[in-house]
């Protein structure tokens, strides 16, 4: 979706201008994994306006390969702006949108069957119901392509409720190889003190909770790990739970280690809220090193 940004603080009829700049979860991804080596394809509906175009034009930019499917609605916009120091409002501007149109007729599926990973979020399931039987048709094939699922749960309150969330996002947790969540996340539906055991009793083997400041929690192939935040100066929130995701598929894709992996998600969620924007800043393999102090580039 294309993102109106307010500049400066404080409420919206004080804001001194915007900047337009593109987002969304799976895209974010998307351009996290390609700046880090990987490779990426972006599936989605746009429309015929200026956004659309501007979005497909940077996904390619940053190396990821768009599958634009065209539509006659416009594309969805989010408006964004600074209340206050700590806390950003986000106003969506979605229904009806190229993206909430999303048919399981889009699925490209012999690129599914041929993918390293199939990422997909709990936000596109929010969108509306041909949205929702995209997700889960898209799922199913990869499951039987033997292509691991991904899913960062990414609830979005604006979106839907939690009553009319929980049993989809149960499901899609009980699909995927690789789950990613927060804890507020995960309790949506889940009855359990450990929002990591919870998640694994649903079946995927690899387990990720991501915590903010506090790091992260995993169970990955029924080995435990637990990652320390990076000290840093925040910037930006905005963007670190998608460059997390991209850090850790990234190396996945990679043939990595657990460990790394982990370390590499941590070290890309750190870097995105030292700078502006969602995926514009994106890291590189560089950036990682640099601000790890490591060599973890390759």
């Amino acid at each position: 979706m294309g993102i109106f940004v307010a500049e400066g603080i404080g409420t919206l009829e004080h804001a001194r201008g915007f900047t337009l700049a593109v987002g969304g979860a799976e895209s974010n991804v998307a351009v996290g994994v390609a700046r880090l080596g990987g490779s990426a394809t972006w599936l989605g509906r746009l429309g015929p306006d200026s956004t659309g175009a501007l979005i497909a034009g940077r996904l390619r930019a940053a190396g990821v390969r768009a599958i634009a499917v065209p539509d006659p609605a416009p594309t969805g916009l989010m408006l964004r702006y600074r209340r206050s120091a700590q806390f950003i409002h986000a106003d969506y501007h979605r229904a009806g949108s190229a993206g909430s149109r999303l048919t399981p007729a889009d699925l490209p599926l012999s690129e599914l069957e041929r993918a390293g990973i199939l990422h997909v979020t709990g936000i596109t399931p929010a969108l509306g119901d041909t949205a929702r039987a995209t997700v889960f048709a898209a799922v199913e094939a990869a499951r039987a392509a033997g292509v691991p699922v991904s899913l960062d749960v990414n609830y979005r309150g604006k979106l839907w409720s939690r009553f009319d969330a929980a049993p989809v996002l149960r499901d899609l947790v009980a699909l995927a190889d690789i789950v990613f969540a927060g804890p507020d996340e995960a309790a949506i539906f889940l009855d359990a003190t450990d929002p990591v055991d919870g998640l694994a009793k649903l079946g995927p083997a690899e387990v990720i909770v991501k915590d903010g400041a506090r790091g992260c929690a995993a169970l990955i192939d029924d080995a435990r790990h637990t990652l320390p935040a990076l000290p840093i100066t925040a910037v930006d929130p905005v963007g670190a739970g998608d460059a997390f995701v991209a850090g850790y598929l990234a190396d996945r894709l990679a043939g990595a280690p657990a460990a790394q992996r982990l370390q590499t998600a941590i070290t890309a969620g750190a870097f995105a809220v030292t700078v502006p924007g969602d995926c514009d800043n994106a890291p590189t393999r560089a950036d990682l090193a640099a601000l790890s102090g490591s060599d973890i580039n390759r």
